[in-house]
């Protein structure tokens, strides 16, 4: 079952995340790589997988208090194994929170292909914000 994110993010919905966790800490992605996503090598772009990880981490960090926004700090990311799909098949990314605090918050996050097999993994740090009304929110229309 897919869960939504809450506020829009177009980035997100560009790249085909679905959100299948959002709870205690820890969350979970699916994500089914385009032709248009892939590398020089038909795999999934390092950059497509990082933006991966980051919401990742994010959503697990928003899932103890989703009223507020996080806005990522630092990440670093490995990549262990080419994170390659099939027609039909997804990528997994589990996010959990380690550490928060009153304003930040601790994480990491992992990138399973169908096989189960790790392909990247990535720790980042998050702010917590409130949230505001975006300018699209704010514009009026008649």
């Amino acid at each position: 079952m897919t869960i939504s994110f809450g506020p829009g993010i177009p980035f997100v919905n560009h790249m085909g995340f679905t959100l299948e966790r959002f709870e205690n800490g820890h969350s979970e992605m699916h994500y089914a790589p385009l032709p248009e996503h892939l590398n020089s090598f038909d795999m999934t772009h390092g950059g497509a997988l990082m933006t991966l990880l980051d919401v990742a981490m994010a959503t697990a960090a928003r899932s103890v208090d989703p009223e507020l926004g996080v806005f990522t700090i630092e990440m670093k990311t490995s990549f262990m194994k080419a994170a390659k799909t099939q027609p039909g098949e997804h990528l997994v990314a589990k996010g959990e929170l380690i550490q928060r605090t009153k304003k930040m918050a601790f994480t990491e996050a992992k990138v399973f292909n169908a096989q189960g097999d790790l392909c990247a993994h990535s720790t980042g740090t998050f702010k917590y914000a409130e949230r505001r009304p975006s300018i699209t929110q704010q514009i009026p229309t008649d």
